[in-house]
């Protein structure tokens, strides 16, 4: 009972990314062919709404879902991490055709390849976890 609103949060936002067909192969190939503005005007009003709700929250008048402020620590850790792990996942969602939230999605609404995107995501996440003290962050 306790997770049933984060279950009705996660159901929602799967109907309006189904409903906007930001989960459309297709809306996702024409981005990544420049051939239509669709899913660039859903990632700019996500990125819009995130940057507003964020400052809102630096000034205090957002909380957390338990009543503390909002903090977002600086990172300082350099630009070219942020470049690489972007390249590769844009490289993983131009070539399934999902990034990790419609992954689900699609697998909901009857995509059945998607067991195997999410089976090789697990596997990798797997396989970081255990490299992950070997690799520079």
């Amino acid at each position: 009972m306790k997770f049933l609103k984060f279950l009705l949060v996660g159901v929602f936002f799967g109907i309006v990314l189904v409903k906007s067909e930001a989960v459309s192969w297709f809306r996702i190939y024409e981005m990544f062919r420049f051939q239509s503005f669709h899913m660039y005007g859903i990632i700019g009003t996500a990125i819009a709404s995130g940057v507003l709700f964020l400052q809102i929250s630096k000034k205090g008048i957002l909380k957390s879902s338990k009543g503390a402020d909002i903090f977002v620590p600086k990172k300082d850790n350099g630009f070219i991490r942020y470049i690489v792990g972007g390249t590769i996942f844009g490289f993983g969602w131009a070539l399934i055709g999902a990034c990790p939230g419609p992954m689900y999605i699609l697998l909901g609404t009857g995509v059945w390849s998607m067991i195997i995107v999410i089976s090789a995501a697990i596997l990798g996440t797997f396989i970081y976890g255990i490299l992950k003290n070997k690799l520079p962050h």
